[in-house]
């Protein structure tokens, strides 16, 4: 029957064994969340420019026919992407899904003017050339105002590199702690058997036979950390072809796969780096420090 204390140290272990693979699953996500926003950091550098929208205001005599005929002649332009009409009506209910059903009821007439919603080809979302653009779009008699938020333009470059770098320390960190959880759990397992290890020593095993079962574990705790991190990536991946799918389609399939060997081949080298440390340190320890 095991006693006591044998029974607390195997506690001990798999509490520390799991806590090693969440975390190091959680830290693989995060490598292959910032390892897709690499591969594929033009492409959503670009979906996030060309979906940045340009509301241009018509005059109140104008027309719906006209509004499609000045939209559609737009669309001819090389900076425009997109360009499509809003009507009176649809305004107004945007407004009355933003300020409520009663907004407009003070009004005798609706106060909201045809615009026309027209989004850039991602070269021209910088901050001269929409200067350029809102000049071209209104110099035409039926706009009233072009409303562009240049702010906008500069805050989505400046904060891109920042969430890079932000993720990019994130990630070390996550590496960190990670690393001293496997070597708190290799310590815990190596000390719970330190007299085996140096009888194995007296009858001449070599470091190599000693380290090859804990190499081994840490092998299986990689891969077992790696599987559930490239779950969760791609149920991420999931969520967000359901949700934005056409921001989801910028990354392929080569892509995600080749991403998600890089996790495993990661997941699976820190933990035998760790592992390959942690032993070799506690197994060249004095005979005189196991009783401590």
């Amino acid at each position: 029957m095991a006693r006591p204390e044998t029974k607390l140290i195997r506690r001990r272990i798999v509490n520390a064994y799991l806590s090693s693979v969440i975390s190091i699953s959680l830290m693989l996500l995060l490598t292959g969340v910032a390892a897709l926003l690499v591969v594929n950091a033009y492409g959503v550098t670009r979906y996030l420019k060309e979906n940045m929208r340009i509301s241009v205001l018509l005059r109140d005599d104008a027309t719906e026919a006209q509004a499609r005929e000045w939209s559609a002649a737009q669309e001819v332009f090389p900076y425009v992407h997109s360009a499509r009409v809003i009507t009176r009506e649809e305004g107004a209910e945007e407004l009355k899904s933003m300020l409520g059903e009663d907004f407009l009821d003070v009004f005798e007439t609706s106060p909201v003017p045809l615009s026309v919603e027209v989004t850039l080809n991602a070269d021209y979302v910088q901050k001269d050339s929409l200067t350029f653009v809102t000049k071209a779009l209104a110099q035409s008699p039926l706009v009233e105002e072009v409303e562009v938020q240049q702010s906008v333009v500069e805050a989505l470059t400046t904060n891109l590199t920042r969430i890079s770098i932000v993720l990019g320390v994130f990630i070390l960190l996550l590496l960190f702690i990670s690393f001293v959880l496997i070597n708190n759990t290799v310590r815990v397992s190596v000390f719970a058997r330190r007299f085996t290890i140096h009888t194995m020593k007296l009858v001449g095993a070599t470091r190599g036979f000693i380290r090859a079962p804990f190499v081994r574990a840490a092998v299986l705790q990689g891969l077992v950390s790696s599987v559930f991190a490239v779950g969760m990536l791609w149920a991420l991946m999931e969520g967000l072809r359901r949700s934005f799918p056409e921001l989801a389609s910028i990354v392929d399939l080569k892509q995600m796969l080749a991403v998600c060997g890089v996790v495993v081949v990661l997941g699976v080298l820190l933990c035998v780096a760790a592992t390959w440390m942690v032993v070799n340190r506690l197994v060249a320890a004095p005979k005189d420090d196991l009783y401590y």
